[in-house]
């Protein structure tokens, strides 16, 4: 039985303990990337496929007659071809929950950079700090997390980490209503339009679905609280991206901190990368990157393995139901 790993560099597996994957097949090649014409040939005489982000399509599986389970080293599905796997009788499987606690530390970080410019701050302290007449530099406004009020989009195991944290600064927590079609309200959430009249902060943590794509638009920013900040370290997608851009020009909205943009990488002309922005920080998807979320990632990849070799698959995202 051959296991095939697409895209290793995504995961360092230099850096983790893998022998439990190793033990798992009698034979596993390892590629650190594979572009699109390259992905039909690695797939060829696989049993198992392990991917983050390489697209495995229709036509892909297709000319891999032998692949019997694709192992998704990530929460997000968009890259394979679900229903095609499901006729092919491939069993698709992801990992989900195992970079909670690092995306909710990363994003506190994100929060605390809006609140004490620290990022800015450490750029004077090199260039402006020797030549000042004061003690200190004041050029950037700080303000206290204690007190303000901080709206969640999107609460489940990660939003309510998020939550956890900012109630240990004192902060208050709002939560909107679920955007899911036909979900019923639930009393302890406010609707959209309150949350973002109300909040000094909004971080986002919600799936990217037909409903949430490009929620943060001209009129959502509009919405927002004067001075507001948005932190983004869901997916790319879920923001207008140059509607945000002139939303910071313009000095309606406070600041952003984002880890995701809808392109990634991201073109040298984004919108979002240019050097005139004021108070914005990008991250380059590396929230998620810790040593011990990537080992509770390779984990939860060995477990899908094993629980299909025993045929009992688990976490399994196309609706199949035995191996």
């Amino acid at each position: 039985m051959k296991g095939v790993i697409l895209d290793s560099q995504t995961l360092k597996l230099d850096e983790l303990d893998s022998s439990a994957l190793e033990r798992q097949l009698s034979h596993w090649t390892y590629y650190e990337q594979t572009g699109p014409d390259a992905v039909k040939n690695r797939l060829r005489d696989a049993t198992v496929a392990v991917t983050n982000k390489v697209v495995i399509d229709a036509e892909a599986l297709a000319a891999a007659p032998d692949l019997k389970l694709i192992c998704i080293s990530a929460t997000g599905t968009n890259n394979v071809d679900l229903e095609a796997a499901r006729r092919q009788g491939v069993v698709v499987c992801n990992v989900s929950g195992y970079g909670t606690e690092t995306v909710a530390q990363h994003t506190l970080a994100l929060m605390l950079g809006l609140a004490t410019r620290w990022h800015q701050y450490d750029r004077e302290a090199r260039q402006a700090w020797p030549r000042s007449s004061m003690f200190c530099r004041m050029d950037h406004p700080v303000f206290d997390l204690n007190g303000k009020t901080l709206g969640l989009i999107g609460h489940g195991d990660l939003g309510r980490r998020v939550e956890a944290l900012a109630k240990a600064f004192g902060m208050t927590v709002l939560v909107a209503q679920s955007l899911r079609p036909g979900a019923a309200p639930q009393a302890d959430r406010v609707p959209l339009n309150e949350l973002l009249a109300r909040s000094d902060l909004i971080s986002l943590h919600c799936p990217l679905t037909a409903e949430t794509d490009k929620l943060v638009n001209a009129d959502f920013l509009a919405a927002m609280k004067p001075g507001a900040g948005l932190i983004n370290t869901a997916r790319g997608g879920l923001v207008d991206e140059p509607a945000l851009a002139r939303a910071l020009r313009e000095g309606t909205l406070g600041g952003a901190a984002l880890d995701v943009l809808s392109q990634e990488p991201p073109p040298a002309d984004h919108p979002l990368l240019a050097e005139d922005l004021p108070n914005l920080i990008i991250t380059p998807h590396s929230a998620w990157v810790s040593r011990e979320s990537r080992q509770r990632l390779l984990d939860g990849v060995v477990a899908n393995l094993r629980a299909w070799q025993n045929g009992q698959p688990r976490n399994v995202v196309n609706g199949l139901t035995s191996a």
